[in-house]
């Protein structure tokens, strides 16, 4: 059940953290074009079933249930010319809308 960060992903998270310490979790809701979406969001603590990312004292946590959907994945960070945005190149999805935010299995 690996997933996988690039150092830009932790570059990210360190300079959009609202506070030191905060930890970036990645979900997966239902909903969104596809099926399903990813939904990021700051947390201060982590629970004992969460699957941990961590770099430099940087951490990503996801639940044990999104793990289902995103097992295998590479989370990355691109920067374009007027565009920034994580992605998450998912193994498991068959398909995702134009913004690569919503996916389905």
């Amino acid at each position: 059940m690996q997933i996988t960060a690039t150092n830009n992903v932790f570059k990210r998270i360190k300079f959009l953290q609202p506070d030191a310490g905060m930890i970036l979790r990645i979900s997966v809701d239902g909903g969104g074009c596809s099926g399903f979406q990813y939904k990021y969001e700051f947390v201060s603590e982590i629970t004992k079933e969460d699957y941990i990312i961590a770099q430099d004292g940087i951490k990503i946590a996801i639940d044990e249930v999104s793990l289902l959907y995103m097992s295998g994945c590479i989370i990355d960070f691109i920067e374009e010319l007027g565009n920034s945005y994580f992605e998450i190149k998912n193994p498991k999805a068959t398909g995702k809308c134009g913004c690569g935010n919503s996916f389905s299995v």
